[in-house]
């Protein structure tokens, strides 16, 4: 795999409750690919993934698909996310992807879906994010 600033980031407890980790990264494209855990802990009573951490799993691959892009040097605060749920997420592995569409000075634009192990697409989103040196946000 393609070394990325992630390699040196720690990620925070959040990430960790979501089983994430990093799969592949095209960092000059700015693309990423994560992977998590659908546990089930996380069902609703239906025994579906709740929407709810369908939507942090889709923030946690938007996010650090921009913080690669940039080496590191920007981190992302989410003004906006629009998500749209396909299909009912089953516990098990989920594979979310991220392709940042637009980079400008203060703000992202970012494209991210979450996909089943078999492929089959369960939510897509779209999130605008305020750019912040990663300095100043992460201490």
């Amino acid at each position: 795999m393609i070394a990325t600033a992630l390699d040196h980031f720690t990620p925070p407890p959040s990430s960790k409750l979501l089983g994430w980790h990093l799969i592949d990264a095209r960092p000059e494209q700015g693309w990423i690919r994560i992977g998590f855990d659908g546990k089930k802990d996380f069902c609703n009573p239906a025994g579906f993934v709740q929407g709810g951490i369908l939507s942090a799993m889709l923030d946690d691959t938007m996010g650090p698909a921009v913080f690669v892009m940039t080496d590191g040097k920007l981190y992302t605060a989410t003004v906006t996310m629009t998500v749209n749920f396909l299909i009912p997420a089953k516990p098990g592995p989920i594979v979310g992807e991220a392709n940042v569409t637009q980079l400008g000075k203060t703000i992202a634009f970012v494209e991210g879906r979450l996909m089943a192990e078999d492929g089959r697409v369960l939510a897509t989103a779209t999130t605008s994010a305020r750019l912040v040196e990663t300095a100043k946000a992460i201490r």
